[in-house]
């Protein structure tokens, strides 16, 4: 399908961030829509500007965050912000399993921490809203699928619902991975072509892997981080079979996960304001890019 073939004048696509794991943290990054590792409480100073921070980098090739040029007007984002900051007082209702389509797997889970106990709950809202306050002030109609504004949650078919729903543009999934040790950089989860049970991702294949390249691209060129070095043949781009929010999605998506929390030097970046503004400024070049073709 064409990435302008859902409707007149704009491009459907959607991005997702990680992928699902048990709520008993797993180690790697290969469990499911979600990172994995230990999870604590975050720490005291985390930094929530996102509404109000300024970007360093021009988002959009087709004018500036804050010019009369609104490059993207008419076009609506969905931004996935990874597992909640709540689930941790949840887990009994995310353990509940639900349809990915090609099987049953947790609603949610807690998502992964760094050692120093900064979650990747946290980590994925504050992008988020930076990611969100981008793309407005480039005319785009954001919406996130949770904002800090529920209890726990959404389970992941709800996630992919979301954006089907909203006939998105683009529906990004923020995440940081739980990987080992010395497994560093981002990269881009594209859906793989499944067609089974209430999943059907024949649509979308070809133009999530568009988007993914585009962000990819964007991504490295404004954090200065580099494609993982332990999955996807050192591109940042990892194709897979098994994720609900990917498998039920109508609209092209993608997951991002920004970087790897378990590693200190990884972590250490994630856990810095500056970096994160960084992170949303090349999510919002990779999605303008691709919006704007």
């Amino acid at each position: 399908m064409s990435a302008r073939s859902r409707r007149s004048g704009r491009r459907l696509v959607a991005v997702t961030v990680a992928a699902l794991v048990p709520a008993v943290l797993l180690t790697g990054c290969a469990g499911g829509d979600g990172g994995s590792g230990p999870a604590t409480k975050p720490p005291a100073a985390d930094d929530r500007s996102g509404d109000s921070a300024t970007p360093s980098v021009s988002p959009s090739p087709s004018g500036s965050a804050s010019g009369a040029v609104r490059p993207l007007a008419g076009k609506v984002v969905v931004i996935d912000p990874g597992h909640n900051p709540g689930n941790f007082e949840h887990t009994t209702e995310i353990n509940k399993t639900v349809d990915i389509g090609t099987n049953r797997k947790e609603c949610d889970t807690t998502g992964t921490a760094s050692e120093d106990g900064y979650r990747e709950a946290d980590f994925t809202l504050d992008v988020s809203r930076r990611l969100r306050t981008l793309l407005e002030k480039q005319g785009a109609k954001v919406e996130l699928t949770q904002d800090d504004d529920r209890p726990f949650g959404p389970c992941v078919d709800e996630r992919a619902r979301f954006g089907n729903n909203a006939d998105a543009d683009a529906v990004i999934s923020v995440h940081a991975d739980g990987s080992a040790v010395g497994n560093r950089g981002f990269h881009v989860i594209l859906p793989a072509r499944v067609k089974e049970g209430g999943a059907d991702t024949s649509a979308i294949v070809e133009p999530s892997r568009d988007l993914g390249e585009h962000l990819a691209t964007a991504f490295a060129r404004a954090t200065g981080t580099k494609p993982a070095n332990y999955l996807g043949d050192g591109k940042g781009l990892d194709v897979r079979d098994d994720l609900g929010g990917l498998n039920l999605s109508t609209v092209p998506k993608v997951f991002v996960e920004c970087g790897n929390m378990r590693d200190p030097k990884d972590a250490a970046l994630l856990s810095e304001a500056s970096w994160r503004q960084r992170a949303a400024e090349g999510l919002a070049e990779g999605v303008g890019r691709y919006l704007e073709q």
